[in-house]
């Protein structure tokens, strides 16, 4: 077993501050009602709150959210330690077991009606509070690009309230005053200069009832705000890192799956040739397929294809142009929302200039790294799990419900994950691993999925259409008015989270264009719901992945119609709504030299996307001057409010839009006779180091409150890119991926 299963078998212990030395002592802040997962504590164990564990060995951090490569735990923790006085070549993370003290009170708070950014402080008072609901809602999830904006204060104070518990345990012990003492790289230190390391004061201070604990100013940071070394950087960079597929309990046997292509249930099967392979135990039957365990992985994955299966049909359309008819037809329904109305877009002044456009986004697979799959153990009355995940409370429930199992029998441990954006919240994957160990009671099986079964059973990101039309005056947006048809993610999602759909507007849907932070005078968006049974989830940025399509080229096309700067169009624009947008547009204008005017063979586009909390501006330039047209430089600028760490910043927004040019560039689902068309990355490529350009970015820190950065990258890339390709080119793109209009260097 993993040093991070153990942990979570063996020590973790719940609550808001810490655990120490088999004591875990309080925090005021998270309320005393907050539960503690049973069997966590050892004996002895005392257990309050979740973030802190200190044994005989010093401090280690337990995270609540799960680190997918996006350093989340690194930062995280550098929030407990800039209180705590930990050094931080001493730390140790490990990830949360399941656990209500660990909700995602932030990721509730985004339901809130209207563009967050125009939120007052009452409104955001309001969104922490509907946040608590977290708790009781399984809301233990990584996503939304909300781990920072949730545990900015959380976990602050948490190793605030540490701190002072246990500098009261000293004061006691030394009769002085708290006041007198300091706290320094995990120890106490009194006035003479003795020092009593943070264990040896542990279970007296897990006694303290503390006030509330006081956090340090900005000033006196020393991790915040600094690019600090990555927690996870040594152990994958020397190969020990645990990931899920490196999981290996003793005694394990290994299993592959094949499940329906078409999305629906099986008739029937034959397994006998399959069976009779060397190194096959058995077939297992499962509501959707099968399932092979055998003697190794590859094995298992070549006689799951020697299984005859009789399929039933698929729901949905069975092919892309019937998907995509069902889509426009959800323009003739009524509207599911309008969350912006702004002025009438009915007026129509004399001499202003019209422009209509629509455009279509395809399906997309997420396509993560690390394949999907999880290793489960199944002994007759318990199931140990481990799951990369990225919502282990309802990967608990599921799996329980899955094997008529109390949830209390399902332990979930939760190691690194090999990427995410957002298909490790989704619950199958841990589901058909219970499923296949319920099969073989006392024996650990491995269910690792092939690539082809994972990007033809995806929960993809939807298809959209957008219609759009919007009317220029006096060389001025005038109008803009937009129509939105897709699937619903949040209604799916919600559906195989918690059993039941969630009604009214799908905020989700529309975002990234009914909060674009513009100054348009008449402003409407309206989102349509397409009713379809294609698989959708969330993919990383959203609705904002296709609604930042929709809106920056929409403006591009107004610019042009006005005879306009594209970026100067956009400044206006900005500059009257919300001003740290207008200053990611002047960074990435000054960091480019933009000018307009660009040399031939060479084209230059712009985008600004605001979303999670985060406005992106970025410039892409692309040239063709030896062939094929390749992007050369990227500039982007962000403004997340705070940034905790601008290295792991920068990192992601980098790595977002690299996420988002590949997916413009290359990739795409499509359908026939009911089954996805794309096998593997052959057929949904991504940028490689030799098409990948270079990138400069700038972080500034002018809005007024934290802002997400793990997807804000990702919905300006494809815009940036069109529009820079119809720079250089002529051709306005509506329609992706982009390598169908354009000869892209691949």
């Amino acid at each position: 077993m993993s040093r991070i299963g153990k942990i979570a078998r063996r020590s973790f212990l719940i609550g808001s501050a810490a655990i120490v030395g088999g004591a875990a002592f309080g925090a005021w802040y998270l309320g005393r009602d907050m539960p503690v997962p049973e069997g966590l504590a050892g004996d002895g164990d005392t257990a309050l709150n979740p973030f802190v564990l200190i044994d005989a060995d010093g401090v280690t951090i337990v995270t609540p959210r799960a680190e997918m490569g996006q350093g989340t735990q690194t930062t995280l923790a550098a929030l407990v330690a800039e209180e705590l006085d930990v050094a931080w070549e001493d730390i140790r993370v490990i990830h949360g077991p399941p656990g209500r003290a660990y909700y995602n009170g932030a990721l509730l708070g985004e339901a809130l009606p209207g563009a967050a950014y125009a939120r007052g402080r009452f409104m955001h008072a309001l969104g922490d509070v509907l946040g608590q609901g977290g708790k009781y809602l399984r809301m233990q999830v990584t996503g939304g690009s909300t781990a920072m904006v949730d545990a900015y204060d959380r976990l602050r104070l948490a190793g605030a309230a540490a701190r002072e518990a246990l500098k009261a345990a000293a004061a006691d012990r030394l009769g002085i005053d708290a006041a007198e003492l300091r706290t320094e790289n995990g120890a106490v230190i009194a006035p003479d200069g003795t020092a009593l390391p943070y264990p040896e004061l542990a279970e007296a201070a897990a006694q303290v009832d503390l006030r509330e604990p006081e956090l340090r100013p900005r000033s006196a940071w020393r991790y915040l705000g600094r690019s600090m070394p990555r927690l996870d950087m040594a152990g994958k960079v020397t190969g020990t890192a645990t990931f899920g597929i490196d999981v290996r309990p003793e005694g394990v046997r290994f299993a592959a799956l094949r499940t329906n292509p078409r999305r629906a249930g099986m008739v029937s099967f034959e397994a006998a040739e399959a069976l009779a392979m060397e190194g096959v135990d058995q077939v297992i039957e499962l509501p959707d397929g099968i399932a092979v365990i055998a003697s190794n992985t590859w094995t298992a994955m070549r006689a799951a294809e020697m299984v005859e299966i009789d399929w039933e049909e698929a729901s949905y359309p069975p092919d892309t142009e019937g998907i995509f008819e069902a889509i426009a037809a959800a323009f003739d329904t009524e509207r599911n929302s309008r969350l912006r109305d702004d002025g009438d877009v009915t007026q129509a002044p004399s001499g202003g200039t019209a422009v209509t456009a629509e455009y279509r986004l395809p399906y997309l697979a997420h396509a993560t790294m690390e394949p999907m799959g999880a290793t489960a153990l199944f002994d007759g009355d318990r199931l140990t799990l481990w799951s990369a995940n990225q919502a282990p409370m309802l990967t608990r429930k599921a799996c329980a419900d899955a094997l008529g199992l109390p949830e209390d029998a399902i332990e979930v441990i939760t190691p690194y994950l090999g990427g995410g954006f957002g298909r490790r919240g989704e619950l199958d994957f841990s589901v058909y691993a219970a499923q296949v160990a319920r099969a073989v009671p006392g024996t650990p099986i491995q269910l690792t999925w092939s690539r082809e079964e994972d990007m033809r059973h995806d929960f993809y990101r939807p298809g959209f259409i957008a219609r759009m039309s919007g009317l220029v005056a006096e060389g001025r947006a005038h109008s803009i008015d937009a129509r939105i048809a897709g699937q619903s993610c949040t209604q799916q999602a919600m559906g195989r989270w918690l059993g039941r759909q969630i009604g009214g507007p799908d905020k989700g849907h529309v975002a990234g264009i009914f909060d674009a932070p513009y100054a348009v005078p008449n402003f409407r968006v309206d989102g349509h719901l397409a009713a379809l049974d294609v698989p959708v989830g969330f993919w990383r940025s959203v609705g904002a992945s296709a609604n930042g399509f929709f809106i920056e080229s929409f403006i591009d096309e107004m610019a042009l119609a006005a005879g306009a700067d594209p970026l100067a169009f956009r400044l206006d624009l900005a500059r009257a709504e919300w001003e740290p947008a207008a200053r990611v547009l002047e960074a990435v204008r000054d960091m480019s030299g933009w000018t307009g005017q660009t040399p031939d063979g060479v084209g230059r586009g712009v985008a600004m996307v605001y979303s999670f909390g985060t406005p992106v501006a970025m410039v892409v330039e692309v040239t063709d001057a030896d062939g094929p047209i390749r992007m050369t430089r990227v500039w982007i600028a962000a403004d997340p409010g705070i940034a905790l760490d601008p290295g792991i910043i920068e990192a992601q927004l980098v790595g977002g839009a690299i996420y988002g040019f590949s997916a413009a560039m290359f990739e795409e689902i499509t359908f026939a006779e009911g089954e996805v068309q794309q096998w593997n990355f052959p057929d949904h490529d991504a940028l490689r180091m030799h098409n990948t350009p270079e990138f400069e970015v700038r972080i500034l820190e002018h809005q007024g409150t934290l802002g997400g950065i793990g997807e804000p990258g990702t919905p300006p890339a494809a815009p940036a890119l069109a529009n820079a390709l119809h720079d250089l080119t002529g051709t306005r793109a509506r329609e992706l991926p982009l390598h169908r209009a354009f000869d892209l260097l691949a």
